[in-house]
């Protein structure tokens, strides 16, 4: 009976040593220490533009004028005289249709317009005798006049016949295409054999002389490109040489590929090396009256309906409200809401709350103070 209230006594007493021993250990734990959420950022310091606002693009260089041409009639192409590149003068031939139909065609209204000529030659000596024989009263007037009707319709149907003639010769040299401006070949639509209907283009001819430079403008800056006046463009094969253009052309339709509006700049004739298919960058540019400061657009942070920036102050950031006036290219202008020296905020804005402690990336100044602030904390503990 000894043996069995024993045991039973140290089946109690264990777990109870057991939470004697936890609490004591507990207690001479130490607290879990604190550390502070500091978070490394980037900055610039705010600073005001200039006054100018610009906008860049990128195109291709143009000739003002180009034509698709086609033959006038339809026919089987049997010639080709040019090729892409090939500088042309006006009146140079350029493609030839197989002429032989249309040659028929003018040798029928050759032999219709001899037929109608011979037709108003007797009538005409029928009349002339019968005026005769009315002056000697042997005819009547009533013949007289019909002898005069038929000489009068002969005489239309002979201008029809010679009319259906210079029609018909047309036709035929039509046969032959020419160009119709000093210039170049930009493209071949059409080859040898093939059969061509009336007015489908053949070949492409680019006009001599006034050149263009074609970019594609967003719809966001559309109203903006509309103010700038000032338009300079530099070719990538000649960077370093400026070349002053004006706005010719805007679009009021957006391209239904590309959504943008496509703009034609009319480039100077005295603009030298130069040649079609260039690459080419246009920087539009206008006076801005009002003066804004530039910020990139990681810098934006968007709370709810309201635009802000970040600004650290004592090694700490604060969120500042801002009106963005405009952007330029990937940078935003800021109309209202910063001074020019503030230290804002350009990477990790959404990883930031107010108050929030920060050290500068590339500055001593807040990693030493976050430094002092974490020393002086363990002191205390």
């Amino acid at each position: 009976m000894r043996s069995v209230k024993a045991s039973t006594r140290s089946q109690y007493l264990l777990p109870t040593l057991l939470l004697n021993l936890s609490m004591a250990l507990a207690a001479c734990s130490k607290p879990a220490e604190k550390t502070e959420d500091i978070r490394p950022v980037r900055v610039m310091t705010a600073a005001l533009e200039g006054g100018e606002v610009q906008a860049e693009f990128s195109g291709e260089i143009r000739a003002k004028v180009e034509s698709r041409l086609g033959f006038r009639v339809p026919g089987k192409i049997i010639a080709r005289k040019v090729d892409v590149g090939t500088i042309v003068k006006r009146g140079q031939v350029l493609m030839q249709l197989d002429p032989q139909d249309l040659m028929l065609g003018q040798a029928q209204a050759k032999a219709g317009l001899m037929a109608a000529e011979s037709n108003r030659d007797l009538t005409k000596a029928e009349y002339k005798r019968y005026q005769e024989l009315r002056e000697k009263n042997f005819v009547a007037q009533a013949v007289l006049d019909a002898k005069e009707t038929a000489y009068k319709a002969a005489q239309a149907s002979y201008e029809q016949a010679k009319a259906g003639l210079s029609n018909q010769s047309n036709q035929t040299s039509y046969s032959t295409l020419v160009s119709d401006v000093d210039g170049v070949v930009t493209g071949i639509d059409a080859e040898v054999g093939q059969v061509v209907a009336a007015g489908t283009p053949v070949v492409r001819v680019a006009k001599a002389g006034e050149l263009d430079m074609v970019i594609g403008i967003p719809e966001d800056r559309i109203n903006s490109i509309r103010q700038m006046k000032d338009v300079n463009v530099r070719l990538w094969a000649n960077k370093g040489e400026v070349i002053v253009a004006k706005l010719r052309e805007l679009s009021p339709i957006a391209d239904p590929v590309t959504r943008t509006f496509t703009a034609k700049l009319a480039l100077p004739a005295s603009a030298k090396g130069i040649q079609l298919g260039m690459t080419a960058n246009a920087s539009f540019g206008m006076k801005n009256p009002h003066a804004m400061i530039r910020l990139p657009l990681t810098a934006l942070f968007q709370d709810k309906a309201a635009s802000s920036v970040w600004v650290v102050e004592n090694c700490a950031v604060r969120l500042a409200p801002v009106q963005v006036g405009s952007t330029v290219d990937e940078d935003l202008l800021i109309a209202t809401g910063l001074t020019p020296g503030q230290s804002v905020v350009t990477a990790g804005v959404n990883l930031l709350k107010p108050g929030q402690k920060v050290t500068i990336l590339g500055s001593e100044q807040c990693t030493k103070a976050s430094g002092a602030a974490s020393a002086s904390a363990g002191a205390a503990k």
